[in-house]
């Protein structure tokens, strides 16, 4: 009994005949196979590459993958030397720097969302220093409050004069 997959052909299936002479074999010379060349396997495979079923499914999943951790706890020798480079950075500004701080998860879908974040790497030129009132700085637009800021580096080497260990 012919089986169509899995499926055993019913009695009266009307394409019996076709599924019967099996797949077409075509020659090198055959015209059909002249006029229709087989395509490239690779070239065949980027027809169906941009095709996303799921629109932003997979930036969805991406974003999940992301890793996030605990805020780091910075001992008191940390502290200081960042309250100088702090000090450094307002006497010498504006000055391109690297800010690693702490960024809380924003994605509310997410687990860690309140509780965990992540460390990102902001390098820019910082243009003011707020140390009395919001104890914050600013680069490149961006606000950061000085209990974010996990350390504070200068790509030209300035603000390393501020440890006295280095």
């Amino acid at each position: 009994m012919l089986t169509l997959g899995e499926i055993p052909m019913p009695a009266g299936f009307r394409y019996r005949e076709i599924f019967e002479r099996g797949k077409p074999r075509h020659t090198k010379t055959d015209p059909f196979r002249i006029r229709h060349p087989s395509m490239d396997p690779g070239r065949r495979a980027k027809l169906f590459a941009p095709f996303d079923a799921l629109r932003g499914f997979s930036d969805a999943v991406s974003a999940k993958r992301e890793v996030y951790e605990a805020r780091r706890e910075r001992s008191e020798e940390d502290l200081a030397s960042l309250d100088r480079r702090l000090q450094l950075l307002q006497e010498n500004l504006p000055l391109v720097i690297s800010v690693t701080f702490y960024e809380p998860c924003a994605d509310s879908q997410s687990e860690a969302f309140g509780s965990l974040g992540k460390y990102p790497v902001l390098t820019g030129l910082c243009t003011r220093v707020d140390a009395q009132a919001g104890r914050c700085l600013y680069v490149d637009g961006r606000r950061l409050c000085f209990s974010d800021i996990y350390s504070l580096e200068s790509p030209d080497g300035l603000l390393d004069r501020a440890d006295p260990d280095d």
